[in-house]
């Protein structure tokens, strides 16, 4: 692989698999690779535990620009992803966000 398709790669962490597939094709429409496994410079994590903040503290140490997203109704993982460095969305808002993030990475 090529040191600018390294670049170029967005690391995609969900539960949910068709959700998954949604985030793919919105992060290839911008011109990157998705994958599920690996370090990449973006990581996009689902937050649904308290283990998606452990993630995304190894992630942000390990260099990552992370977005996170998570339900509306559970505000507070929300808040604890932004504290752990993430840009934090809700569900709602995740798509716009990375093809925000992306068109000006």
């Amino acid at each position: 692989m090529s040191r600018e398709s390294d670049r170029r790669r967005v690391l995609i962490r969900t539960h949910d698999l068709f959700f998954r597939a949604k985030l793919a094709g919105t992060v290839e429409r911008a011109g990157w690779t998705a994958v599920t496994a690996d370090d990449a410079p973006i990581a996009i994590v689902e937050l649904r535990e308290d283990a998606d903040i452990l993630e995304i503290r190894t992630l942000m140490a390990q260099g990552s620009r992370v977005l996170a997203f998570g339900s509306h109704v559970a505000p507070q993982l929300l808040r604890r992803a932004r504290e752990a460095g993430a840009n934090a969305v809700p569900n709602s808002e995740i798509v716009d966000t990375v093809e925000r993030v992306l068109a000006g990475a």
